[in-house]
């Protein structure tokens, strides 16, 4: 595990996550395609939002189950929250939206979103 930090693109929202980054979900649903989307899933509790949470703005949709959380100046979509189907909290972060990360070590699990 490691703690790697992020943001957005114009830095109003930074946070810090404690995740052991060897994967990345590729969901092709219309909103993760459109989005470009690369997503782990973490313990909501090792998720701590550093700076601009009154910056962000919440975007739901289908189930209305995750809550899509992205910056209201620059659009940037950095982490989703929701809860397992055992009731557990989670998030789930957008990879293309940490610091350092090199996208060519990770591996990349298509998921096919599109047909649930």
């Amino acid at each position: 595990m490691a703690l790697q930090k992020g943001s957005c693109h114009c830095g109003k929202v930074a946070f810090e996550v404690e995740l052991d980054l060897q994967q990345a979900l590729e969901c092709n649903c219309s909103h993760c395609s459109r989005k470009g989307y690369l997503l782990t899933f973490v313990p909501h509790e090792t998720l701590t939002v550093l700076r601009g949470e009154e910056s962000l703005s919440t975007y739901t949709f289908n189930s209305h189950t995750i809550r899509h959380r992205f910056c209201a100046t620059c659009g940037c979509a950095p982490f989703g929250e929701g809860r397992k189907p055992t009731g557990e909290a989670t998030a789930a972060i957008n990879v293309r939206c940490l610091e350092d990360v090199d996208l060519s070590q990770i591996k990349i699990i298509p998921v096919d979103g599109r047909s649930f």
